[in-house]
């Protein structure tokens, strides 16, 4: 079973309405901002799209939506992890019987996982549901505590599961990632998933990459693609240091509340986050829309057909979301 992830994933974000349920009408035109913006993928109810807040029902929902507007499209990725295995069984089922071109798991997260056999075998039942479709494991040690070395994990599962064919690689060892990649002679696609370090990845052979700014920032990442293939590598850091400041600056309010209040700032309906995730108060939202402007990024980060508008002047007049 081959598969192969290349250019912008987005993991997208589950648009919300301001009592916490789901905005599921949203989704149309979060998906055409994104295939203008140049993505090639989106990738489902995964920590972007606070999946493990949803219920399995909501969940189902979200994904049959977004495979629907992206379909003929954008490729589809759905991330089925649970921490009950028998759950994350059914939705891969799902994911598969919806038409998605891909899935993806976390392991169980409560429960900690800590050896190699195991984690082998609960990502072989969770594979199992949806057979037909390629199985891309989620390595993301810091939100789920399994820190299994991926390349003894990756050559044990080759074996046990035949849908297997890569890994989301969540995590800054960059040795470890190149390690992956070239493991069995490349058999694996191994996408990288730090946006903030996207040029380390494309150094050690990175094709395709998953993560959460691509949503609000994609021609940037472009760019550094572009500048990377073509060796301009000064432009190559000078853009990537422009996602540093960006990833630095979402970073000092809750992270996913402020990317999703710069998509409101688009015009897209993404709204609030649920708890236990926090959103931006009305205070917060004008401090980030300050620091946006003061700081140079609106000035890159504004996608076209925005035009020149001021984004303090967009959350004065409410037009951001409201908490």
């Amino acid at each position: 079973m081959n598969q192969t992830l290349t250019g912008l994933i987005a993991a997208t974000y589950t648009p919300m309405k301001g009592d916490g349920s789901l905005h599921l009408d949203a989704i149309p035109a979060i998906v055409d901002h994104l295939e203008g913006s140049g993505v090639r993928g989106i990738y489902i109810c995964g920590s972007t799209g606070e999946g493990v807040s949803l219920t399995g029902a909501e969940r189902c929902a979200v994904a049959e939506a977004y495979i629907a507007a992206a379909k003929g499209r954008l490729r589809t990725v759905v991330q089925v992890g649970h921490n009950s295995i028998v759950e994350a069984r059914q939705l891969a089922a799902h994911a598969q019987k919806a038409g998605a071109d891909a899935f993806s798991a976390i392991p169980p997260f409560y429960y900690k996982i800590e050896t190699m056999p195991m984690l082998v075998d609960c990502a072989a039942q969770i594979a199992a549901g949806a057979p037909e479709l390629p199985f891309y494991y989620y390595h993301i040690p810091a939100f789920t505590g399994t820190a299994v070395d991926m390349v003894d994990f990756m050559s044990a599962a080759a074996s046990r599961i035949p849908n297997l064919v890569g890994l989301k690689y969540t995590a800054h060892k960059v040795f470890e990632y190149q390690a992956c990649r070239e493991l069995m002679n490349g058999r694996f696609d191994v996408v990288w998933g730090a946006d903030e370090m996207l040029l380390s990845a494309l150094a050690v052979g990175a094709r395709g990459a998953i993560g959460s700014t691509y949503n609000i920032a994609a021609p940037l990442y472009r760019g550094i693609i572009d500048a990377y293939d073509r060796q301009d590598m000064e432009r190559a850091q000078e853009l990537q240091m422009r996602s540093v400041a960006l990833v630095r600056l979402l970073n000092k309010y809750p992270f996913h509340a402020a990317v999703k209040t710069i998509l409101e700032l688009y015009g897209l309906e993404a709204g609030p986050c649920r708890e236990p995730l926090a959103s931006l108060t009305k205070s917060q939202q004008a401090q980030l829309a300050l620091e946006l402007e003061d700081s140079g990024c609106w000035e890159w980060l504004r996608p076209e057909g925005v035009g020149a508008i001021s984004p303090k002047s967009v959350v004065a007049n409410g037009a951001a979301m409201k908490k």
